[in-house]
């Protein structure tokens, strides 16, 4: 079983991001579940918060918060500044930032873990019109790890997205999913 950690901030999408993942690994006919930690007050836009995915090839029984993540996702790297979004990661596990700055910049060069880093937001606001990263992260999650496929990742984002919204979703999916493919090599 793989488990992962998405930070972001109430408003980004972190809940939608890891449903993406599930529905995704059920496509790939696998096992997937998706649920939020907001922290005891509830989401409040803006503040912090952490959503859970579990994929796997078996039943999935666990249903408790992620303490020992394979896999952190970040949503908004600002967040590195007020949590440790790095605390708990097994020191196989891979790290996937939406920022346009350099490891180096952010104060994470020569750290052991593999950490990747883009502009989901870019790629957003070029095909969106706003900054909705949820399905560039997908996208790039699929091809740095190889746990969903594309194919999935794009019938989820269908699932859920029909029509246009939907087939713009599927292009950013897309187009993070060529960037990161060719990075992740």
């Amino acid at each position: 079983m793989k488990e992962i950690c998405i930070h972001g901030r109430g408003g980004q999408g972190s809940l939608v991001l890891a449903q993406f993942m599930a529905i995704a690994a059920l496509e790939d006919g696998r096992y997937g579940n998706a649920f939020p930690f907001l922290g005891g007050g509830g989401e409040r836009r803006g503040k912090p918060i952490v959503a859970f995915c579990r994929l796997s090839d078996e039943p999935i029984r666990a249903r408790s918060r992620v303490s020992k993540p394979d896999y952190v996702i970040v949503q908004d790297a600002t967040i590195f500044s007020e949590v440790n979004l790095l605390e708990g990661i097994k020191p196989e596990g891979l790290v996937l930032v939406n920022t346009d700055k350099t490891l180096e910049d952010m104060g994470l060069a020569g750290n052991p873990i593999r950490i990747f880093t883009f502009s989901a937001d870019k790629i957003a606001r070029k095909i969106l019109g706003r900054p909705i990263m949820n399905t560039a992260l997908l996208g790039a999650f699929a091809a740095v790890t190889k746990e969903l496929s594309l194919e999935a990742s794009l019938k989820a984002v269908r699932s859920k997205f029909p029509g246009d919204l939907g087939e713009k979703n599927v292009q950013v999916v897309q187009e993070s999913y060529n960037t990161l493919a060719e990075v992740a090599r």
